[in-house]
């Protein structure tokens, strides 16, 4: 176990710099943002009625943020694709945006190349790799993300750019000050949360330490709050090397909550996401949904939002996330950053 509190511990724990990827997010947002204004060979709006947003893993999550963020504006659906293979109505009047950090995920390349031969409006967000050299032989839309981060710590760059070239296209409304607030708040959240601050003022090394090692179950409202909750999931399975789970209220209300039976939840750590754009009928859910967890046994705790843009919102559940994940992590003694499993997974499916 690492002491959260003693520096040299912390990075010795902690090679792959992963605490000072997360704690980066704030500067990661406004260069991603500054990179997606400014993208190269964006294709023109006009006439466009659908979004594809295509990737997977951490790479995709930025099509969640668009579709919680933008679709209740947009004049257009918003799908996020997750397969190697485009839906049927995806056309030349669909415009897809091809997400893959790396620019090596196979599911992605196909996705792209099926997309370049339906004739589809195209914007790339990557590092590099195939897609990134592919992009630029066609002169499609670019997004460049600078390299050498493990892809879940790129999610500034490669969220933010998405949303700025999206801006930029003209598909969603300016967003300039909506990541400034952000930017603020993220700042903030990092002064208060942020690996120098020691455990007895520093909520997000508290929260690590209570959730210990029970199963962490992420709830929010649908919305912005939904997609941090999944993103703080999928960060507690590769920062902290721990089982996760993620689920959405109002939905969870009509199914799960009859599984935190007495008893059941003693292994389990319930948290709950909230901001204050919450719908009254579903901000009404979150009391007794709560009630019934604990009642099961488990750990339950409620984690607020900051800002009042929902962007500002939605970041700042990212950022105390990473940093609760990150911090779990490190306290049981394990490196954040490697992802043995998946790499263990794809050599598999390679050799098969």
């Amino acid at each position: 176990m690492t002491d959260l509190d003693d520096a040299a511990a912390v990075r010795a724990a902690d090679p792959g710099a992963m605490l000072e990827a997360v704690t980066s997010l704030p500067s990661h947002c406004r260069e991603g943002y500054r990179a997606g204004r400014a993208a190269s060979d964006l294709p023109s709006s006009e006439g466009v009625t659908a979004i594809a947003y295509c990737g997977m893993g951490s790479s995709a999550i930025g099509g969640e943020v668009l579709a919680a963020l933008a679709a209740p504006r947009l004049r257009m659906p918003v799908a996020i694709v997750r397969t190697s293979e485009l839906p049927e109505w995806v056309s030349p009047h669909t415009l897809v945006v091809v997400s893959s950090y790396s620019g090596t995920t196979g599911e992605t390349l196909a996705l792209f190349e099926e997309a370049v031969e339906r004739g589809c409006r195209l914007v790339v967000v990557t590092s590099g790799g195939a897609l990134g050299r592919r992009a630029e032989e066609l002169e499609l839309g670019r997004v460049p993300v600078p390299g050498g981060f493990m892809p879940r710590a790129a999610f500034g760059y490669m969220t933010i750019g998405a949303l700025g070239a999206l801006e930029t296209i003209g598909v969603v409304p300016s967003l300039a000050a909506d990541v400034e607030e952000a930017g603020l708040e993220l700042d903030g959240v990092i002064g208060r949360a942020g690996p120098q601050v020691p455990v007895g003022e520093n909520p997000s090394k508290r929260f690590a330490l209570a959730i210990g090692e029970r199963v962490p179950v992420v709830w929010g409202a649908d919305g912005i709050a939904a997609v941090a909750a999944e993103r703080w999931k999928t960060q507690f399975n590769e920062n902290a090397k721990v089982p996760a789970f993620a689920a959405s209220m109002p939905e969870l209300g009509h199914n799960e909550v009859v599984g935190w039976s007495q008893g059941r939840g003693e292994d389990f750590a319930v948290i709950a996401l909230r901001h204050g754009g919450e719908p009254a009928d579903v901000a009404a859910r979150f009391g007794p949904s709560i009630e019934i967890a604990a009642a099961s046994g488990a750990f339950t705790q409620e984690v607020w939002a900051h800002g009042r843009s929902p962007l500002a919102r939605l970041l700042t559940l990212v950022q105390i996330g990473d940093l609760v994940s990150t911090y779990v992590g490190l306290a049981r003694g394990v490196d954040p950053s490697p992802i043995d499993a998946i790499v263990r997974l794809k050599r598999t499916l390679a050799e098969a």
